[in-house]
């Protein structure tokens, strides 16, 4: 028989009971000692539970839990049993049926999919982030993010996934050249479908076993620390899928999920919907955010499908959904889930931040709770990407038309922190690759996407960029290869004098790097005191000009403004008059035109014009320039 085991101390029954427990799997899950292991699983509607694994034959008979009925755990201790046992425990719904062997929703380690155990592994020391990540996320630092899938960026021989260390000497080293300030990870939670991309995972405290054990994450976010590079990675509290072993009906009752399917199951995805207003779902949920902040150090967590949780009718006809308790649509108890949540990271991480992606106008995402916001430090700007790319994909011929696709963002864009993605969501589904939504020959795609790149870095905004954009790939992007390398290797051995793959590489190298040495450009990302259009009414030749500037107050500026203009037709503009602020002799900081970016070359004489006290679109002086086919062009003043 086995020993009666508790890893559950008086207070931590009080605070699971209380539902401020804010470290739950410390005391849940599987907790290897010298000895052996305690096991502990919240299961409250069940009427045994045994934990079963190699070590007593899949045996439930072996090795029964005791039920704690003041917290619904169940607890026991199995002895000579280690880190790399595999488990699940047997669970008998309250009628007495066997259910379906469960997997550990506290496990560490998973096996690889198709195999679903759990396996004991030990729980990772707490990581110490750096002094410089926090300010790394900062309102006024400049934030550039790379997302990446793991499994597909790059790939072995026979086209195997690499292991996390393998990433880590090959991803590291190609951010750190490409400029970027964050790389930001689709979830790497255990899930069962690859081609779910990690956004339906089964072992949320699980690192995915697809990449080796989770030491080995560990080890690449300190390398990512060690070179500059701070990581994002996804994270999924809006819903989970209805796999036998997962979460689904996990007693025989609906413990983690709503049971009305109006509340619980989301159409969309064919997938459940966590009830946050539970006290022992939110702990699960909140725990795990501090699960991987703290003992992974990774610097943030990008929210996903936060629009699904705040609306009861998301994606519902009438009649599919339940008004809250005001008869609102509004879900009160995910709105205080969040609140809570980023309350909470704030106080015990205030390294770290939090990114909602929400497509709707909430208000007041990205505002603090105590005015009455979610408490999000950023919100990805979806408008932004939406206007944007539908106006780069149109004709040019057309685009005068509808300028206000790029001129309507600046209306509200300070209303939240926000970052400009370009996701993984913008190159699958028969979307098409960023390159091949560009309109025109083989030429103008280039250009237009060198454009469009050059236009999104000037804009207000933190930014984010879907791995294989940044070198054009031309393929919609497969989860399941390599991304195309070859497009550069290719035209490297070439040494080809028309460089398209390997121009736009880098353009958006120094993109980055611009983005990052000139202040104007991210020090008052989310202040309209750092915007000021110049004109945006020249339809006709689709021109865009403004100014970029820098918080005055800081000592450390160098660069007090930039002006961009943006020229979104196919022909060259000479003599084209541009008001400035300043005295002075301007000139071309970068231009996307450039041959060194597989551009024509066009622009100014010289790359200079000198201001003439001719006042024009509001400013008081003037330069007359040559306006590049298809380009942005940034100008900083001597």
């Amino acid at each position: 028989m086995t020993p009666i085991f508790t890893p559950l101390t008086e207070l931590d029954t009080w605070l699971l009971r209380e539902g401020t427990h804010l470290r739950p799997y410390e005391v849940l899950g599987a907790n290897p000692t010298a000895e052996g292991t305690a096991f502990a699983v919240w299961s409250p509607n069940a009427s045994r539970v045994s934990v079963v694994g190699d070590f007593n034959g899949w045996d439930g008979l072996q090795n029964p839990l005791q039920l704690h009925s003041d917290t619904g755990v169940w607890t026991g201790f199995v002895p000579e049993v280690g880190i790399g046992a595999r488990y699940k425990f047997e669970i008998w719904n309250r009628e007495g049926h066997l259910l379906a062997a469960r997997a550990d929703p506290y496990a560490r380690q998973s096996e690889v999919r198709p195999a679903t155990a759990s396996i004991v592994a030990p729980l990772p020391p707490k990581q110490t982030p750096p002094p410089d990540r926090q300010l790394a996320n900062a309102l006024d630092a400049p934030m550039s993010i790379y997302e990446v899938h793991l499994g597909s960026w790059r790939r072995g021989e026979n086209n195997r996934w690499l292991t996390w260390d393998e990433i880590a000497d090959t991803l590291i080293p190609y951010v750190q050249n490409m400029g970027f300030t964050h790389i930001e990870l689709l979830p790497i939670s255990e899930h069962p479908f690859d081609g779910s991309w990690g956004y339906q995972p089964i072992g949320l405290y699980a690192p995915t076993s697809r990449f080796g054990s989770l030491d080995g994450l560990v080890r690449l976010v300190q390398r990512c620390h060690a070179a500059g590079i701070g990581v994002i990675v996804d994270w999924v509290p809006a819903h989970f899928p209805t796999d036998a072993h997962g979460l689904a009906g996990f007693d025989g009752t609906h413990l983690y999920e709503h049971a009305d399917p109006r509340e619980g199951f989301h159409q969309d995805w064919n997938t459940l919907i966590y009830n946050w207003g539970r006290t022992e779902v939110a702990n699960f949920l909140i725990g795990n955010a501090l699960y991987w902040l703290e003992r992974f150090g990774v610097d943030g967590l990008r929210v996903d499908a936060v629009a699904s949780m705040l609306y009861r009718d998301y994606s519902r006809k009438a009649g599919e959904w339940v008004p809250n308790v005001h008869g609102g649509r509004e879900n009160l108890e995910a709105i205080a889930f969040f609140k809570r949540l980023n309350e909470i990271i704030g106080r015990e991480c205030p390294h770290a931040m939090t990114l909602a992606e929400e497509s709707t106008s909430f208000p007041l995402v990205s505002h603090p709770t105590y005015t009455g916001g979610l408490g999000f430090h950023y919100k990805w700007n979806m408008g932004w990407m939406h206007d944007s790319l539908q106006y780069i994909q149109r004709d040019p011929v057309y685009r005068q038309y509808h300028q206000n696709e790029i001129s309507f963002g600046l209306v509200y864009a300070f209303s939240e922190h926000f970052v400009l993605p370009i996701s993984h969501d913008e190159v699958v589904h028969g979307k098409g690759s960023l390159l091949n939504k560009m309109p025109g020959d083989r030429w103008q795609k280039f250009a237009n996407l060198r454009a469009y790149l050059g236009f999104m870095f000037a804009h207000p905004g933190k930014k984010l960029l879907f791995m294989g954009c940044e070198f054009a790939q031309e393929r919609e992007w497969n989860h399941d290869q390599s991304l195309d390398w070859h497009l550069l290797e290719n035209e490297n051995s070439q040494n080809t004098n028309k460089p398209e793959h390997t121009g736009v590489q880098r353009l958006v190298r120094d993109l980055n790097y611009w983005y990052r040495q000139t202040p104007a450009l991210h020090q008052s990302d989310c202040s309209p005191d750092g915007f000021q259009w110049i004109d945006h009414s020249h339809t006709q030749e689709s021109v865009f000009s403004f100014i970029r500037r820098a918080n005055r107050s800081s000592d450390l500026v160098e660069n007090d403004f930039a002006v961009i203009v943006c020229h979104f037709v196919p022909t060259v503009v000479a003599n084209y008059r541009i008001g400035v602020p300043q005295a002075g002799t301007y000139h071309e900081r970068l231009n996307t035109d450039s041959a060194y970016y597989g551009g024509g070359n066009q622009g100014t004489p010289f790359g200079c014009a000198t201001a003439e006290p001719v006042p024009w679109n509001g400013q008081p002086f003037s330069i007359v320039v040559t306006l590049p086919p298809l380009a942005m062009v940034a100008w900083e003043c001597d």
